[in-house]
């Protein structure tokens, strides 16, 4: 890998933040840049000093131009607005740079819709039936579109749920939001935010351009089924059941109404990678062990 890695960061949520700790922890050199809401600064992040620009919608610090031009690899975890890619709306001209070797964009599994619990790869015809869903194609599909027109160095990320120390089911259990919702042949994946950090590692070295992969753990199960396990595992009662047309929030009534095997097989035969943690169960023990 060079020596002068250097990381633009549209957003740094939890997953990008993941990423960066584990370039932090592999003792690799790089220099970091990263966007946020509320103004410009200077930041730190397990020690590691870097620099964060504003950027909000159509407004942004121009000095991060020219940091993004001598940048060579761009992560953008910066969900869509309007159903559209605000990076690409924002700064289109600035993306047409040969500088960039690793672009990559983490987008969804919503953008398959529902499947009725049947399983879903890659060469699935996305049809998504809920407004993120809607989004985030678009937002893959103006991606795909750059790297067709401009030759850029695209790869998407359709991330299945995502859970981890610091949320998760054992946490939300603890505080008593969790109901089982009574649905039939409801499946969906999820994947533990360590293993994303560790494929987005791997992909630095290992990268095909234009690629779709989608990033899942190995067992893809009923809300219900994970919930009672955790519930098990921490040693609570399990939590009451509720009718699907009793859930108030739209994003939770889409997900219910959204139902999916998502395989992950084109992911692990590329990168060659073997999941840390291939079902909750070993994500949730360890998760267990490491909370008081």
């Amino acid at each position: 890998m060079e020596k002068n890695l250097k990381l633009f960061c549209f957003g740094f949520g939890q997953v990008a933040k993941y990423f960066v700790r584990n370039l932090i922890k592999k003792n690799l050199k790089f220099d970091l840049v990263t966007t946020n809401t509320s103004k410009t600064c200077t930041k730190y992040i397990d020690d590691h000093k870097y620099k964060s620009y504003f950027f909000l919608d159509d407004k942004f610090d121009n000095h991060l131009l020219k940091e993004l031009d001598s940048s060579n690899k761009v992560l953008i975890s910066v969900p869509p607005k309007n159903q559209k890619d605000v990076v690409i709306k924002t700064f289109s001209k600035d993306l047409k740079k040969s500088s960039f070797d690793w672009i990559t964009y983490l987008s969804s599994t919503s953008v398959y819709g529902d499947k009725k619990g049947e399983w879903v790869d890659e060469k699935t015809i996305p049809e998504p039936s809920s407004l993120t869903g809607y989004s985030r194609l678009n937002a893959e599909t103006a991606w795909l579109q750059y790297y067709k027109n401009f030759n850029l160095p695209v790869q998407i990320f359709r991330l299945s749920g995502i859970y981890s120390l610091e949320n998760n089911i054992i946490k939300r259990l603890k505080m008593g939001t969790v109901k089982i919702v009574k649905n039939k042949n409801h499946f969906f994946s999820r994947i533990h935010i360590e293993d994303i950090a560790e494929i987005l590692m791997l992909s630095l070295k290992k990268f095909n351009s234009g690629e779709i992969y989608n990033i899942s753990d190995n067992y893809p199960c009923s809300n219900e089924e994970l919930t009672k396990y955790a519930a098990n595992l921490i040693k609570i009662d399990i939590p009451e059941k509720t009718n699907l047309d009793e859930i108030k929030n739209e994003m939770l009534k889409d997900f219910y109404k959204s139902s999916k095997k998502v395989s992950n097989q084109k992911m692990k035969n590329f990168f060659s990678y073997k999941l840390k943690y291939p079902t909750y169960i070993e994500g949730l023990s360890n998760i267990k062990n490491h909370q008081v």
